[in-house]
């Protein structure tokens, strides 16, 4: 038997074997870099408005106007 002939010139297995490796790691590294590189979108983030809570007036100014308006219904009926 003849000696086994490599493709590409390899003298032996462990030169095609290490090259194919090292192809088979540089295109899985260029899909990871891809994969990352596509991971987020092109459209504008959303961005929620903050939620403002505002406080309550105090009890008081809520008695005092319907109190200035009975006043003033009492003012004119005593006319």
């Amino acid at each position: 038997m003849g000696a086994c002939r490599w493709p590409y010139g390899f003298e032996t297995a462990s030169e095609f074997l290490e090259d194919t490796m090292k192809k088979l790691v540089l295109a899985a590294a260029l899909t990871a870099a891809a994969s990352t590189a596509y991971a987020g979108s092109m459209a504008d983030p959303i961005i929620e408005a903050p939620v403002i809570v505002e406080e309550a007036a105090s009890s008081s100014a809520g008695i005092i106007i319907p109190l200035l308006v009975l006043a003033a219904i009492v003012a004119v009926a005593m006319d």
